[in-house]
């Protein structure tokens, strides 16, 4: 059975639980996986943050970011766009400062454009939420193995072109797709994980 599961992308922590091979033995991974990644998410500053962090952990581990979090989270006003879009120069300049948050240039200035981005997409379309459940798809089904878990989708395409379109940044289809799935819009948890 442990070999089976191990084929599909389970694995069996030392608590006895069945997760998705990706989050280790690592503590704070294992909770990720557990409590939040997959869980429906409405509300509009956890979007934002989630969206803005999958944008910061380009090119690194997740983990990196997850560790660096609550860092992130004071150094950004808790992600409340509305204060981030904000942002002058001179505060800039202080985040990149920021020992504890990952201090590239072009990832900050895209959190502080996309702030002021989110704040026209609330206006729009009533709140974040309502526009990024657009791209929910219909009828996903949960992966049976780990490799039918794609790194991007026509619909992760399709919001990271409309989100280029209207001039955020750091979101291609690779991102948006992580996004997805981390806030719920899909449930990729591999069919067997305790969390599915």
């Amino acid at each position: 059975m442990a070999n089976q599961d191990a084929i599909k992308g389970l694995k069996t922590g030392e608590d006895g639980v069945i997760r998705c091979w990706w989050c280790g033995d690592d503590d704070e991974y294992m909770r990720y996986h557990d409590e939040e990644w997959g869980k429906i998410v409405t509300d509009d500053f956890t979007l934002f943050e989630k969206i803005c962090l999958e944008g910061f952990q380009s090119g690194l581990s997740w983990l990196t970011i997850l560790r660096k979090r609550d860092n992130f989270r004071a150094a950004f006003d808790q992600f409340d766009y509305n204060k981030v879009a904000l942002y002058d120069e001179k505060m800039i300049e202080r985040l990149l400062q920021n020992e504890g948050i990952i201090r590239h240039r072009g990832k900050i200035e895209a959190t502080v454009n996309n702030a002021q981005r989110a704040i026209e997409m609330a206006e729009e379309f009533g709140s974040l939420s309502e526009y990024f459940w657009r791209y929910k798809p219909d009828g996903h089904k949960l992966p049976s193995r780990s490799k039918d878990i794609p790194g991007k989708t026509e619909d992760s395409v399709r919001m990271s072109k409309d989100l280029k379109k209207r001039g955020w940044k750091f979101v291609g289809p690779t991102t948006a797709y992580a996004f997805m799935q981390s806030m719920g819009i899909v449930n990729d948890h591999i069919e067997g994980c305790h969390a599915a």
